[in-house]
């Protein structure tokens, strides 16, 4: 009895911690996207410099959508609109994985300190892939894009305030399952899963499971909201901090529906080097922080 009353009181606290701090987090971003159009990101993207482009794109991916799949259409946009290649794709790479939910979560859960290593490791991937991508001529593999931009003038008489908070609830409101299902799971590995079984077959000392966690995030497509509560209660229980990582990136950042999505816009060429891109950042983000910590 001690045990469930135990589990249902991590399960109460980790699921109003999250709640509270998605909705504030979304309506924030929310705020910042009304001022960041598809628009201003092709004039930022489009820099004389090209060096700076990349970097700007891979800065702007951070600020934009939450998760892979609501990146496609601003991608789809900016291809159409002839934005600069290198730069569009370490926007691709850097959105998902660097977006504010995601920074956040790991700050609350791991610390500032492992989040830091995170951003810095995953920023430098993103502006690499985005120049290899465009050293090896692969925006021949982009499709002919056409995207017809939708009016939203219908929202300027609206308080910037409200709109904001209609955003926040409508980002949280599909979530919610994965949310719920998160929690659940990390609140039941805290109070449940023995932590000599977590030891034994997922230890930090096992280097296997950092490219086994890469792989297996990807037709998982587990969200940052799920996994990284997950995540915690893994790690509480002796699992490598490498491995989450990894795991974290397969399943945020080439998620299937997210290649289903891209195969629409890419050649088989260029969604193929996207998911080895995504596998190659996965593991070897997770080998370096895990061999950092």
């Amino acid at each position: 009895m001690e045990d469930i009353v135990n589990f249902l009181q991590t399960f109460f606290k980790l699921f109003l911690e999250l709640t509270v701090l998605f909705i504030f987090i979304s309506f924030l971003v929310s705020l910042l996207q009304q001022k960041v159009t598809e628009d201003n990101i092709k004039r930022i993207l489009d820099r004389p410099n090209k060096w700076s482009g990349y970097i700007y794109g891979t800065g702007l991916g951070a600020l934009t959508p939450f998760c892979s799949c609501s990146t496609i259409p601003i991608l789809a946009g900016l291809l159409s609109s002839k934005a600069p290649f290198g730069p569009s794709m370490s926007f691709l790479i850097a959105s998902p994985l660097l977006n504010p939910v995601i920074v956040i979560l790991l700050w609350t859960f791991l610390g500032w300190k492992l989040t830091l290593y995170y951003v810095i490791i995953v920023g430098l991937f993103s502006i690499l892939i985005g120049v290899a991508w465009k050293g090896l001529g692969l925006e021949h593999s982009v499709k002919n894009v056409r995207v017809r931009k939708q009016n939203t003038n219908h929202k300027t008489d609206i308080p910037r305030w409200k709109v904001a908070l209609d955003d926040a609830w409508t980002f949280f409101y599909p979530l919610l399952p994965y949310l719920l299902i998160g929690v659940f799971i990390g609140a039941f590995i805290y109070d449940f899963i023995p932590q000599d079984f977590i030891v034994k077959y997922a230890g930090g000392d096992k280097p296997w499971t950092i490219p086994i966690a890469s792989v297996i995030g990807i037709p998982m497509y587990i969200r940052a909201e799920a996994i990284l509560p997950i995540g915690d209660a893994l790690i509480s229980k002796g699992m490598g901090v490498g491995s989450v990582i990894a795991l974290l990136i397969g399943g945020a950042g080439a998620s299937i529906p997210e290649v289903v999505l891209l195969s629409k816009l890419f050649k088989k060429k260029l969604v193929i080097a996207f998911v080895f891109s995504i596998l190659i950042v996965a593991i070897s983000t997770g080998f370096i922080i895990q061999m950092i910590l």
